[in-house]
């Protein structure tokens, strides 16, 4: 999938999950799939091309670098005796699951020892990644979220950000799985059950049948994907879809009682 793509469907997957992981307000809502839809972005970053890569220069370059330089050295001792000769650097270590689950403890444990500022960082990371991807309307109504957050919680704003650690953990491993189901579903598919050796090879690329599976960038992605969830988008944010059933029913209430008439 291309980024906006994998960030769309991040930021549809973060407000899909939203409630089932505690998340009660609207300003929360939009800033959990903000962070979601931004590290949907990050498995990418083992391709030094990807927009994850050329984020912040030099210091997402040399993550970039040293994420590549893992996920050959990894492929190198794991690959079984049917995978591919490759080097086993973009679409591998960090197109599984394991990573995604392994980042998310990660960043729940780091905003954990790391306090409020962390949890902050994290969150602003996630919107860059979504900005970037999905364009500047994404950064006022994110950023809005954000103050509306804290205004919100105005005389404890440090503590409610504290207290979000876990989420912001389950943001992460979101987009991240969210991002392996995406390429999975493209003609490379993805290796996300590694290490779980399947058919002689330790990165089975995971994918459906032929006549389910697209290419990257190309017209079904561009002209149905991405549209069917830019609309799924908007509908998925808190309330807009009961705001648009009631909307529907008054039409309809309205034409009827005219027929009536």
């Amino acid at each position: 999938m291309m980024g906006r793509t994998h960030a769309l469907t991040g930021w549809c997957a973060g407000l899909a999950v939203a409630p089932f992981a505690g998340v009660t307000t609207l300003a929360q809502a939009l800033v959990f799939a903000a962070t979601t839809a931004g590290f949907a972005l990050l498995p990418d970053l083992d391709h030094p091309g990807a927009r994850a890569s050329k984020l912040l220069g030099p210091l997402t370059g040399g993550l970039s670098w040293l994420l590549r330089k893992a996920s050959a050295g990894l492929y190198a001792v794991t690959k079984g005796p049917r995978d591919e000769r490759g080097k086993g650097t973009h679409r591998h270590l960090s197109h599984t699951v394991l990573f995604a689950v392994a980042l998310g403890f990660a960043t729940s444990a780091g905003t954990e020892a790391g306090g409020p500022w962390a949890v902050a960082g994290v969150v602003v990371f996630g919107l860059l990644l979504a900005e970037d991807a999905l364009g500047d309307w994404l950064l006022p109504v994110s950023g809005g979220a954000v103050v509306w957050w804290v205004y919100e919680n105005s005389s404890n704003a440090l503590a409610e950000l504290d207290a979000v650690t876990g989420l912001l953990g389950i943001a992460v491993a979101l987009g991240c799985f969210t991002h392996c189901l995406g390429d999975a579903v493209t003609e490379s598919g993805c290796p996300f059950l590694f290490p779980l050796p399947i058919a002689g090879e330790t990165w089975y690329e995971l994918r459906p049948p032929s006549w389910l599976r697209f290419r990257t960038g190309k017209g079904f992605e561009n002209g149905f994907v991405f549209p069917a969830f830019a609309v799924l988008a908007v509908l998925l944010i808190p309330g807009v879809w009961t705001a648009v059933v009631g909307f529907v029913q008054d039409v309809l209430g309205g034409t009827t009682v005219e027929a009536d008439s």
